[in-house]
């Protein structure tokens, strides 16, 4: 095997393969990343592609090389990754030298020993297609989904999103069981009819949907067992979860709640300036006025406290009090980008459900709701 490559290409390409490789594992090829060349047809011109695998997930991409010698080869994926990274600019030469792999540009050369190819699992297959999304919208869905899912993994099943399929329409959620995120969005289904429903873990999806590209569409592949994801010469697998998260249909239905509208951008900002006194867990209080139009946000205890009004209409009570964990309140508020924020309210202790103000109406197939649990108000 030899080949030729930029070096920001391959620092790249072995970068997002590498994503994948366990940080420790009792098989010592899993550590590693199998580089396979192949020649093209024109002078030179060929394909590099990478790969790597663990136990729970597969990552694959093709980038164009000059390829001299085609062949494959297994080496030590972490310690190429840095080796590319303090490579100088310009172009990479790449060879196979008796069990030495070699790596040189610009008066830098580095060596590498080369793993059993014949120890090495075969990367699974990509499951059956299901359907195509925007790759922009679908990283953003599950950037927005992804802040409620557990961090505990005694409890697998909260550390992972929900991946539903219905028609035209795709559904991500995710819950830690004291709050519910939920995003739909539309997707082009393969076949009319398409649906499934899944659980992807969701730090997996989140590097996963990161690493796509922001351009696009990426190709959705589903089975009784992985998840696949398909974008740009880059393809991914993952062991899906076993288990299903709660429906959130009767969660979301809130009867006859107190509806508080307020500028997304300064209730953010209220929040985190409040929140800055709020030891621990102690919460942000929430204070929404009718008559005076306005929400006070509060925090702290005692001497040591902070506050401030904004503007907020409210109809359906004449004044309401709520208050949240000041971190999950972040997090939610994070994750919206519209204008004006919609909150619906039950009260202290109850549910509140955070919408975009526009769209509210139904009619899109794009909408994301985050379910908060109010807290008891606490202030001093």
């Amino acid at each position: 095997m030899e080949f030729r490559i930029e070096r920001s290409a391959l620092t790249e390409a072995v970068s997002w393969a590498a994503r994948v490789l366990p940080v420790r594992s009792p098989v010592p090829v899993l550590g590693g990343l199998l580089l396979d060349t192949e020649a093209g047809t024109g002078t030179g011109a060929g394909r590099l592609r990478i790969s790597g695998l663990d136990y729970e997930a597969s990552a694959r991409i093709d980038v164009e090389a000059e390829v001299l010698r085609p062949g494959k080869v297994l080496v030590m994926g972490r310690r190429l990754l840095d080796i590319c990274k303090v490579l100088p600019d310009g172009p990479v030469e790449c060879a196979v030298e008796g069990s030495r792999f070699t790596v040189s540009g610009d008066g830098a050369r580095f060596g590498l020993s080369v793993l059993p190819l014949d120890d090495y699992p075969a990367l699974p297959p990509l499951p059956r297609v299901r359907g195509a999304v925007d790759a922009e919208l679908f990283a953003a869905a599950v950037a927005d989904v992804a802040v409620a899912a557990g961090r505990d993994d005694t409890l697998p099943v909260l550390t992972g999103i929900r991946l539903g399929l219905d028609g035209d329409t795709m559904t991500l959620a995710a819950t830690d069981r004291y709050r519910f995120a939920v995003r739909t969005l539309p997707w082009k289904a393969a076949a009319p009819g398409e649906s499934a429903d899944v659980l992807v873990s969701a730090r997996r999806l989140t590097e996963i949907a990161r690493s796509l590209g922001r351009s696009g569409l990426v190709s959705v592949a589903l089975d009784a067992g992985s998840a696949g994801f398909e974008h740009a010469g880059v393809r991914t697998t993952v062991r899906l979860l076993d288990g299903r998260l709660p429906r959130h249909e009767k969660l979301f239905a809130l009867e006859e709640p107190a509806v508080a509208v307020v500028d997304r951008a300064r209730l953010t900002e209220a929040a985190k300036r409040v929140s800055v006194v709020a030891d621990g867990d102690s919460p942000v209080q929430m204070t929404f006025s009718r008559a005076d139009a306005s929400v006070t946000l509060r925090a702290g205890y005692e001497d040591d406290v902070a506050s401030q009004r904004l503007p907020a209409t409210l109809e359906g009570a004449e004044e309401l009090a709520v208050a949240f964990n000041p971190a999950y309140l972040a997090d939610a508020l994070a994750s919206f980008t519209g204008p004006a924020l919609r909150l619906q309210l039950l009260g202290a202790g109850q549910r509140a459900l955070i919408t975009d103000e526009e769209g509210t109406d139904g009619a899109s197939t794009d909408t994301h709701r985050h379910l908060l649990m109010s807290v008891r108000p606490q202030l001093a």
